[in-house]
């Protein structure tokens, strides 16, 4: 009964929200996002398993490294480092400690909904990245040394659709609070940005062919659309703000 009226709601908001004003044209956009990120992964995920993709995936790596010699990165020394540390961005440690802060903050200011939200989106993203992993069991590249220390299967990438669910869950957040247009428009690129530089880090360093991050990229949008969209449907029944 509770499953009926939720999705009754739903298909009443996503009708509205063809014919009305901004507010309820986010669900249309929402669920937009989420057909398109899960058919996305899937075309990926059927061309990784056909291994149709491989050639195209090779290039691309390469394109990351000196022409006839694979062992030297593109660009200065510094950059080398500097990749390492962008990655790190999108790596757990850094991303449980961000998610315990902020949930932390929601929670001591008595936003429990905003907190509850985090964590189950972050959280459930995180299940999703390593369910995932263990069921393609696709070997990291080996045309290069890896220059980050790498311990699961390469698809999809972790960094990338975790990094992609956990930012853009932030960036729903705050973007929750603010009436400004262009402020929320600025505060979702952020969220884009990081994600993009952290996948493409990942291709740089030799850890994950460039169709790991782009599923990862997919499947990370489309599991924070979903997240987005089931919160605002809670907060639309119930009235309240996170």
């Amino acid at each position: 009964m509770a499953d009926n009226k939720i999705s009754g709601t739903l298909r009443d908001w996503l009708v509205r929200g063809l014919k009305t004003g901004n507010a309820n044209r986010l669900p249309v956009f929402l669920l937009g996002i989420v057909t398109m990120g899960v058919y996305g992964f899937i075309e990926i995920a059927d061309e990784v398993a056909e291994g149709e993709i491989r050639t195209f995936d090779k290039t691309l790596f390469l394109m990351f490294r000196a022409a006839g010699d694979p062992s030297r990165m593109l660009g200065p020394g510094w950059l080398q480092e500097t990749a390492v540390e962008v990655t790190a961005v999108g790596g757990y440690p850094l991303i449980v400690l961000t998610l315990a802060a902020v949930s932390g903050f929601f929670v001591v200011t008595k936003h429990y909904g905003a907190a509850l939200y985090a964590v189950i989106s972050v959280g459930c993203g995180a299940l999703i990245s390593y369910s995932l992993k263990q069921y393609y069991s696709r070997p990291r590249p080996d045309l290069v040394d890896h220059l980050d220390t790498v311990h699961t299967a390469s698809f999809p990438s972790g960094h990338a659709l975790v990094t992609t669910v956990a930012y853009l869950t932030l960036a729903a957040i705050v973007i929750g609070f603010l009436d400004n247009r262009r402020a929320r428009a600025y505060v979702l690129g952020v969220a884009m940005l990081v994600a993009v530089i952290v996948g493409v880090s990942r291709v740089y360093l030799g850890v994950h062919w460039p169709s790991d991050v782009a599923a990862g990229w997919a499947l990370g949008a489309a599991w924070a659309s979903f997240s987005w969209l089931v919160f605002h449907m809670i907060q639309r029944r119930s009235g309240r703000t996170v």
